[in-house]
């Protein structure tokens, strides 16, 4: 995007980063839906940098750079969450090779998820963007599906949303809930802000209800939806301004 000194014009601004052609952006400007740096923007001729200026469109941050890459990956069974693997075991970084186009822009798995879990899986470039969605401090909410023994009390909610003791501090759960009943075994779906090792695993065997099977189907406003395991796709705009929104930035 070639740059004069006084800076890009909004329009083109939002048109190369994909929001809209640079017509529609123009609408966008005149009804008050744009904002640079924090303040509503309703002129044409208003310049920009690319790579300093915080745009909003309809409160969701728009991606300026090209460079920085934000996938969903669903992570299949017996995949370790590392980029490398010394000792030849299935990794996240064997997935992001077959992703050609950014084989080589610094990708990093954003949190982790243990070798026997499975699920939504957040990559990403974005050191800043990375960092504060996976400290606790900014509580974004990431979403379970656990298959339990059954059956499963109403107390079982009560006592992890309170918070139940482990080895390393209490730990408490944003919600709980039922999603499904079998003979001897059950489906809950877990949320909860807190990233620290094995947490949902610990957590529901603390209650008498250790885990058989684990998938993260959200990771704030993220959601693994059909998205088959093994595959990775990159973010949509709302997904990554979302996320943007999440983090505080």
């Amino acid at each position: 995007m070639s740059e004069s000194p006084e800076g890009v014009r909004l329009q083109k601004v939002l048109s190369k980063a994909g929001v809209a052609s640079r017509r529609a952006a123009e609408d966008l400007i005149a009804e008050g839906r744009v904002s640079v740096d924090g303040q509503v923007v309703r002129e044409f001729g208003r310049r920009v940098d690319p790579k300093n200026a915080v745009i909003h469109v309809d409160g969701v941050r728009v991606v300026l750079s090209e460079d920085m890459v934000y996938l969903a990956f669903n992570k299949p069974l017996g995949v370790h969450s590392t980029m490398t693997d010394d000792r030849g075991r299935p990794c996240v970084g064997d997935y992001i090779h077959k992703y050609e186009r950014n084989a080589n822009a610094g990708i990093f798995h954003v949190g982790r998820l243990d070798a026997d879990s499975e699920g939504l899986l957040l990559l990403t470039n974005d050191g800043d963007l990375g960092h504060r969605l996976t400290h606790p401090s900014y509580e974004v909410p990431k979403t379970y599906m656990a298959e339990v023994p059954g059956p499963v009390s109403r107390e079982v909610g009560k006592r992890l949303r309170e918070g139940v003791e482990l080895e390393d501090g209490i730990a408490r759960a944003d919600s709980f809930k039922l999603i499904d009943s079998m003979p001897g075994k059950a489906m809950v779906e877990i949320v909860l802000h807190e990233g620290r090792n094995r947490i949902v695993r610990r957590m529901l065997d603390e209650v008498g209800h250790p885990v058989e099977r684990l998938v993260r189907t959200a990771f704030g406003d993220v959601r693994l939806g059909n998205q088959r395991p093994g595959t990775m796709r990159a973010l949509n705009r709302n997904e990554v301004g979302a996320l943007f929104a999440a983090a505080k930035l």
